[in-house]
Formats: C-alpha cells, structure tokens, sequence
C-alpha cells in the first residue's frame, strides 16, 4: 500500500486506511467473529492506519478494536480516535472531559498512547470553545505522552477554517466532502492546509453508501437529486462491469495532497477488495462518464450541526 507524510508530523500513513465506525454497529448488525477478523485483515492488507471514536457504537467500536488488536504489535499500526461526541446529542469538549475522554480510550484500546486524536463533529457546538479551552486541554495532554497529534473533523468546510485561523493544529478530518460527487474539501480547503503545513485526511469515500450499489439507510441527508444521479452513475458502471465503490475508492486515493482516505467496513472481504482496487489503474473513461453524469448536483451537500457553523 503506498504511503504519504501527514503534514508536519512525520507519519507515514497508508493512502487508504480502515475506519472501525461499523465495529459500533453504526450502520447495521456486525457478526462478532467477522468484525474482530476484520481488523487483522485490514493490517495485512496496509490498512495499517485505523481511526475510531468514542461515539462510534457508544464505546463498542473502541471495546471490540482494542480486543482485536490486542496480540497485534503496537509499532504496526497507527491509531486515531476522537473525543467531544459520545451521543447523537451528548457533546461535551470541557477541559475536564478531554481528560477523562483520552484515558477512557487509552483503557478501551488496550494501548499507552494514541497517535492521533481528534475533536469528534465541532459543528454541533459553540465553535470557539474549541480554540479556547477543548485544543489548549489536549496540547497538555500531548506534552505528557498519550497523545502525539491533535486536530479536529466534521462536515461543514467553515469549521476548519474557523479554527485554523486561531490556532495551530496537527492534522484534520473531513468526511463525505472528497468523493466522486462532492470535492469541496480538495477544491475549498487543502490548498489553505497545505500553506500551514496541517494534514489532510479524508473519509467517507463512498458518501454514506450513495457510491455503491447497497440500498441507502434511511437516515441519508442529501437531496433527492443526489440520490438520483448517484444511482444512475451507479447503474452506468455496472453495465461497464464495474463496482461503482471500486471507482470511488480509486478516485479518492488518487489526490496527491490528502494523505489518507479513511473507509470501514466490519467485512473483511470488502477490505481486501479495497486493498485490490487501490492497486488497480483507475479506468478514465469511465470516470470521465461518471463525473459527467454527477456534474449538475456535484458539490450540493447538506446543513450539519448548527446552521451558522455552515
């Protein structure tokens, strides 16, 4: 799996990485057995960068990762996890939560350090709590050992600009904003991450499903447009013989400034599939086709946390 550097911080992270988010059972039903293998499955296959959250499955994605990475050497992969949201309401990013959040996962993870940690959908909230006391409280922490980069994720592109302009961060997380159908993240804000030396990391390369071929869950924001076109672009691939998620997937690693593109699954085959298309030649006509296809609803996304945070 080929590698980049993120930002300033010297790691070398795999330009595909695995997301445990469906080890909390965050988008369906997990066989245990198949969720603890999965985990395995992505180190073997370069997968080696793992990201995380307490409010993934309310702390069971942290419980299960930790189990399955317990008889893995620490040096072989790198951990990331978030803090601030541990319910679909419940955010709290006080000095005095960081603390207590960073060594609840240090326990849940079976580990005595964290490689990266993140202030989890900063949207939600009054924004300058972040810069003011949520960053401060986990540069401490850093300075102690448990933590060695920080930075922040979410949706809304406003938010990391916000917080950029204040302070200094390591690293950043956006997701659902660097796929097939919305690129606003590459467009809007990796050139300015980029001036400051901040790394970028993407998620959601399959846009909450929109890029595969599995029905939708019935919680999917975006417009129906979106929908429509992702479907027919969708439906374009397979007469082609192509899994529209193979292009998404291919598409998403491509960018040279995003050092890694974070997707979960608890099935260890679909982890080696990614693993094979990543080696794979994207095809360009195809992808000239698709881009076609999604070009009039390309970039519409939707409002997340409080409207002024958009």
């Amino acid at each position: 799996m080929q590698t980049r550097v993120l930002g300033r911080t010297g790691l070398n992270l795999p330009i595909l990485s695995f997301g445990a988010s469906s080890l909390g059972q965050e988008f369906r039903k997990v066989n245990l057995d198949e969720a603890l293998k999965s985990v395995p499955v992505a180190i073997e296959c370069g997968l080696n960068f793992i990201d995380t959250s307490p409010f993934y499955g309310r702390g069971m994605s942290e419980v299960l990762l930790g189990i399955a990475l317990r008889d893995i050497p620490r040096e072989s992969f790198t951990l990331c996890t978030k803090l601030g949201r541990y319910d679909l309401a419940h955010f709290d990013f006080s000095a005095k939560r960081v603390a207590e959040s960073v060594d609840v996962s240090l326990h849940r993870l079976g580990t005595d350090h964290l490689d990266i940690v993140l202030c989890h959908d900063i949207e939600f909230v009054e924004m300058q709590q972040i810069v003011d006391e949520t960053i401060p409280a986990l540069r401490k922490i850093q300075q102690s050992g448990k933590v060695r980069f920080i930075g922040i994720s979410g949706y809304p592109m406003k938010l990391f600009k916000f917080v950029l302009d204040q302070t200094d961060l390591d690293c950043v997380l956006s997701y659902n904003q660097y796929c097939l159908q919305n690129t606003r993240f590459a467009d809007e804000l990796v050139p300015y991450l980029k001036t400051k030396g901040v790394g970028a990391m993407n998620a959601g390369p399959f846009a909450a499903r929109l890029l595969t071929n599995a029905t939708l869950p019935p919680w999917h924001k975006e417009p129906q447009a979106v929908k429509d076109a992702c479907r027919r672009a969708a439906e374009h691939c397979a007469k082609n013989g192509v899994d529209i998620a193979q292009l998404a997937v291919q598409f998403s690693i491509a960018h040279p400034d995003i050092t890694t593109t974070v997707a979960g699954s608890a099935n260890p085959e679909n982890i080696r599939n990614w693993a094979r298309w990543a080696e794979l030649p994207i095809d360009q006509q195809l992808l000239a086709d698709v881009c076609k296809i999604l070009d009039p609803v390309k970039n519409i996304g939707h409002i997340e946390g409080l409207p002024k945070n958009n």
